[in-house]
């Protein structure tokens, strides 16, 4: 029996197990980076080991320093989670030879299926449909479109898909360098690129004793650079011959290599309804919850009595109803998929399953993936889970980083996603119009930006509604109220002017709006249908009741700390006789205005902007912290073309191309491999030509 399990990982997957621990009577040991000292794995967990540093190959990835925290910790098993070295046999290995139960499956299977070359010979082996691999050097313009990936790891690391035969060079050489430097391992093979394929797996699960579970299908299509962001379960669409196909050859993967525990085998299926072996996974996936949701299982449960060696059931219970799970990210899609920095100051989504990483307050940093949360519906039908989790989204309150919110609740009411006509570039095809702004984006923007400056005047002490004064200082009627707020992250400026008298608010370009309620320390609101407070005048700055909520406090002047929030505000606005609430919070200069159909986020602007706040024209500067891997062969002098790519930064376990804003001289370079770099921090200048 296992009595105390070591996660050998953070975020998400360590609060994931831990949570069945708890279930099971489980004692659980965290280990934490010194980046993650505060993060919520390492304080839930009943003990918890430091590895110091920060970066993963000084901390996650160090199985040395994860077998002696186990030892010293005195627990007797070791969970891996996923990613980090949830996949390395070695580590496996030095776990199993410290005395201690490794939950997981054998070294020798993941071996088997470390290396995707050799993994697809075993599959040849074992009957699995499978495309059969290009030699690199013999690639014609017959076989293009092909891809280029990485032997070793996973998640869209090392990948490429070369359309044009002059870029395959390039290409391979880029691929082999990222997986080098991410797996350690720079093999890479080439295969056909399957226009229009769908990205399906199966859920196994294998005994000590020989019974082997397939656990139905999940369909993972949505994906940004060959990463997952949309997954569910079953996959719709599939017919009943196909689905046996997937069943069994996921169930003869894992028994050609002798598997125990849980895994994942994963297939492209063309349009034609024919499935190609990809790759097994030899660990839990990230997207599990959605095979829970409809079979009743806990997996996390079941891999530890694997581990422990019960036996499996015959059969696994069936499927009922259909779940969507959608990964937030900490990224702006519209700005090619930037990974975003900063604390996470609230994350609420109501009536749905969160698994989240990172709790409200906690700095969302550069180390480790950008991924905050999974958010999962589960409903009867597939449209049912599709649109409670769209709509449970488009209500979360997320306050913090830029996220893919908007972009993942668009996607989910796509035409194309409602009837299931998704494929693998389902994300890149619609890209331009998930992310543009709507046909009623700007009135809706204008209106929230209304709100906030009502909000911040409701906070200020003693505002009034007396006719002549707001805010404790004299009001000329003729001069309205001035605020300026930029909308982020697409930088749009709106100036609000308004006035309050005693007929009521006189707003300008909004001749339909009438106040109803502005009041400051609500707290969370209940829900977005609590009355509101009707009258001819106008209330601002009133509060709440007595008994009707927390009392109201002060938000946040210039300078305050941006961690520190006033309890949110509610404005409540008739517009054109359609009442309209508005949940106002400020942290800082930062104003997130929360609305059932979504969320604006506005910096207040100061009312006299600094004008030194200058940069040189040309100038290349980071869009985020990150670590400088690699520099063009380019030096100060050097003539360059629009778009040339000058450097490569790595942030949250991705990689972003610095280009040449235009075509002109590169007249100052500052980057070198190895170098840290804050957002901001100058890289490089491009004199442009005249």
């Amino acid at each position: 029996m296992i009595r105390s399990l070591l996660v050998a990982n953070r975020a998400e997957i360590a609060r994931r197990v831990f949570r069945t621990c708890r279930d099971l009577g489980i004692a659980t040991v965290a280990v934490h980076s010194d980046a993650d000292a505060g993060a919520p794995h390492a304080g839930e967990a009943d003990s918890a080991v430091r590895l110091p540093g920060d970066a993963p190959a000084d901390t996650y990835l160090r199985g040395d320093l994860l077998v002696e925290a186990a030892l010293a910790a005195g627990a007797d098993a070791v969970h891996p989670g996923y990613g980090f070295l949830s996949e390395h046999a070695d580590f496996a290995r030095a776990v199993r030879g410290a005395g201690l139960v490794w939950v997981g499956p054998p070294p020798e299977a993941m071996e088997a299926m470390a290396s995707k070359t050799r993994a697809k010979e075993i599959m040849r082996k074992a009957g699995v449909p499978l495309l059969d691999p290009i030699d690199p050097a013999e690639v014609t313009a017959g076989d293009l479109p092909v891809l280029v990936k990485a032997a070793a790891g996973g998640g869209g690391r090392g990948m490429r898909v070369v359309r044009e035969l002059d870029a395959l060079p390039a290409e391979l050489d880029s691929a082999r360098a990222e997986a080098a430097s991410a797996f350690g391992d720079g093999e890479i093979f080439v295969e056909p690129y399957m226009e229009g394929a769908r990205h399906v797996e199966v859920q196994v699960l294998a005994d000590t004793h020989g019974t082997v579970w397939t656990l139905g299908t999940r369909d993972c299509s949505l994906q940004r650079r060959h990463q997952k962001v949309i997954e569910e379960a079953p996959a719709p669409g599939l017919d009943g011959e196909l689905r046996r196909t997937l069943a069994e050859s996921a169930a003869n993967a894992a028994r050609a290599i002798g598997y125990e525990g849980a895994g994942t085998v994963e297939f492209l299926v063309s349009p034609a309804g024919r499935a190609y072996f990809l790759e097994m996974n030899t660990r839990l996936q990230v997207e599990h919850p959605v095979t829970e949701e409809i079979h009743g299982l806990d997996l996390v449960a079941l891999q530890l009595r694997i581990a422990e060696g019960e036996p499996l059931g015959p059969e696994p219970p069936a499927a009922r109803g259909h779940a969507v799970e959608a990964r937030l990210y900490a990224e702006d899609p519209a700005r090619d998929w930037r990974p975003q920095t900063g604390v996470l100051h609230r994350l609420e989504v109501a009536g749905l399953r969160v698994d989240a990483g990172p709790a409200d307050g906690d700095a969302i940093g550069v180390h480790y993936d950008p991924m905050l949360a999974k958010v999962i519906a589960v409903a009867p039908t597939r449209a049912e889970a599709v649109r409670r989790l769209a709509h449970g989204l488009e209500r979360a309150r997320i306050h913090g980083p830029v996220t893919n919110r908007e972009l993942l609740v668009r996607a989910l009411r796509h035409p194309e996603f409602e009837a299931a006509r998704m494929d693998t570039g389902f994300l890149e095809r619609h890209l331009p119009e998930l992310t543009a702004a709507a046909s009623d984006d700007e009135g809706a923007a204008r209106l929230a930006a209304l709100a906030a400056a009502l909000a911040d005047a409701a906070r200020r002490p003693a505002t009034t509604t007396v006719a002549g004064r707001l805010g404790g200082w004299r009001n000329v009627p003729s001069q309205p109220q001035l605020r300026s707020y930029r909308a982020e992250p697409d930088g749009t400026e709106h100036e609000v002017r308004y006035r309050l008298t005693r007929d009521g608010l006189l707003a300008e370009d909004f001749p339909e709006v009438r106040l109803l309620s502005a009041e400051p320390g609500w707290g969370t609101a209940a829900g977005w249908g609590t009355a509101a407070r009707r009258g001819t005048e106008p209330t601002l700055g009133a509060g709440p009741k007595s008994g009707a909520g927390p009392r109201p406090v002060t938000g946040p002047g210039p300078g305050a700390d941006p961690g520190q929030a006033a309890a949110p505000a509610r404005v409540v606005l008739d517009v054109a006789g359609v009442r309209r609430t508005f949940e106002v919070t400020a942290y800082g200069d930062r104003r997130y205005v929360d609305t059932p159909r979504g969320c604006h986020v506005f910096t207040a602007l100061p009312r006299f902007p600094d004008p030194t706040a200058r940069t040189e024209p040309g100038s290349l500067l980071a869009p985020m912290p990150g670590t400088v891997v690699r520099v063009a062969e380019v030096k100060a002098g050097d003539r360059v073309e629009a778009g040339q790519p000058l450097l490569w930064l790595e942030a949250m376990k991705m990689e972003h191309r610095v280009t040449a804003p235009a075509a002109g001289v590169l007249t100052a370079l500052h980057a070198t491999p190895g170098h840290q770099v804050e957002v901001g921090a100058l890289l490089a200048v491009v004199t442009a030509e005249e």
